[in-house]
């Protein structure tokens, strides 16, 4: 954020950032779009919208100016304690109240972004710790799933893959140093690849089939609809996702020694809303920083 590495590395570093981002930005309009029976179109054009609109509220959160953005290196990515509630109103009242109820909770984080951003000093670092260890723990079951390919028994192919992929990150952390060390993720995503295209298991034919451009597009699924028990459950969830935010804000402060008062939480808090808000309008998910900001923590 300072300008401290060469272009070159700070290039890598955010692609690192990217592809890292990016397999929980197709996992979770998988996730959804297969518990609410859409097409093989419409996830086509959840994942390329859903990915675009992640560059957007990483854009937003970057900035450091008078209305929006932490100006701390967050990456925002899917909020994976959004997946089950917005099953839940899918299949209860349909998607337009599931984005209905995301729009009016965006607009909620905006609104109360300044009084939030008061209290983040009663957070004392040992409860923002433990929240980001909570954070992570909740991701594990995630994970393992994705290491077994998201089946009940998993193949021995997909268990070696996982160890092979482990055991790689493990090795560039205890090994190297310096630049090499703080892509890590990066190397461990390629060769990981590499070993699973060798190993068959890369599909391709999704992407062959897949237009070129998807134009994100608003209300793609037709227009919100605004059900009260949708819109206090996505309020909640928002809520969650501050306090959440606050941990990870406060570590990336103190890891990054660029204070923050409580206008650069409000802003954050702000970034987040306005990023949640254009979800529900072009139809795709609620963002915060759990993607790619956790994983800098805890690495």
């Amino acid at each position: 954020m300072q300008n401290k590495e060469k272009h070159s590395q700070a290039a890598i570093l955010g692609l690192q950032h990217l592809l890292a981002m990016y397999s929980g930005s197709i996992l979770v309009p998988i996730m959804i779009a297969g518990a609410l029976g859409y097409s093989a179109h419409q996830l086509t054009y959840l994942i390329s919208t859903d990915i675009f609109m992640c560059g957007v509220a990483t854009f937003l959160q970057l900035q450091l100016n008078k209305h929006f953005g932490i100006g701390l290196p967050v990456v925002l990515g899917v909020a994976f304690q959004s997946v089950a509630p917005l099953i839940m109103i899918g299949k209860s009242h349909g998607s337009g109240a599931m984005f209905g109820a995301l729009i009016i909770s965006g607009i909620y984080v905006i609104f109360v972004s300044g009084v939030f951003s008061k209290f983040a000093n009663l957070f004392p670092s040992i409860v923002t710790g433990s929240v980001i260890t909570t954070i992570g723990l909740t991701l594990i079951p995630v994970a393992i799933g994705n290491m077994g390919n998201n089946v009940d028994k998993p193949t021995g192919q997909s268990l070696f893959l996982a160890a092979i992929t482990i055991l790689i990150i493990l090795l560039v952390n205890i090994f190297t140093k310096g630049f090499i060390k703080s892509i890590s993720i990066l190397i461990d995503l390629v060769i990981g690849t590499v070993i699973a295209a060798s190993m068959g298991l890369v599909d391709f034919s999704p992407v062959d089939a897949a237009p070129v451009v998807h134009v994100p597009t608003p209300f793609y699924f037709g227009m919100p609809k605004f059900e009260l028990s949708s819109i206090i459950m996505m309020c909640i969830i928002a809520t969650v996702s501050m306090v959440e935010s606050t941990a990870v804000y406060l570590a990336l402060s103190d890891i990054t020694k660029d204070p923050i008062d409580s206008t650069r939480l409000r802003n954050g808090y702000r970034a987040e809303g306005m990023a949640v808000l254009l979800g529900g309008i072009f139809n795709t998910f609620p963002y915060s920083h759990t993607q790619v900001s956790l994983k800098t923590l805890v690495l």
